[in-house]
């Protein structure tokens, strides 16, 4: 119990932080668009941090799924490489513009903790939503361990 006390101490005021867990890029994709668009709808900026390019996935993805052409546009215009240095750039810019903003990290725990590190210490997150997406081969003995760590976790089906 004290560690989820001090978890929500470490986190006050660091934004809402939820997680998820994927099988394959095309599993991240398929868990994080209906959450992406609920984003874009809401005008929030979305940005994903990824450790690998998404662009082909995430277009292949898209033209299988049943959403409205300006909303697959919208989602396609989203920078899906692995350019994380302008990533971070826009990051910082459109927070300090006071702009909502869901920032996904996917990537191994290595990867999601720097890109962490790099926000919470640079960035300071008050008006951003973090959703760290792990794989699941990866992390699968510690799963339980790491959603003790955040505020919810993102499914295929919604939030819980």
């Amino acid at each position: 119990m004290e560690k989820h006390f001090e978890n929500i101490e470490r986190n006050e005021g660091k934004g809402e932080r939820l997680c998820s867990f994927y099988a394959s890029d095309y599993h991240f994709e398929m868990i994080s668009l209906p959450y992406i668009a609920q984003e874009l709808r809401e005008k929030n900026q979305v940005v994903i941090l990824t450790e690998n390019n998404l662009c082909n996935t995430v277009q292949k993805v898209l033209s299988r799924i049943n959403v409205g052409e300006k909303e697959k546009k919208e989602i396609f215009e989203i920078d899906w490489n692995q350019d994380n240095q302008n990533k971070l750039d826009k990051i910082k810019l459109e927070t300090s513009k006071n702009q909502n903003m869901t920032v996904f990290i996917k990537g191994g725990k290595n990867y999601v903790q720097k890109m962490d590190s790099y926000i919470q210490e640079n960035i300071h997150p008050t008006n951003m939503k973090i959703i760290h997406s792990y794989p699941v081969e990866e992390v699968e003995k510690d799963m339980s361990d790491i959603v003790s760590k955040y505020q919810g976790v993102l499914s295929t089906t919604k939030m819980n």
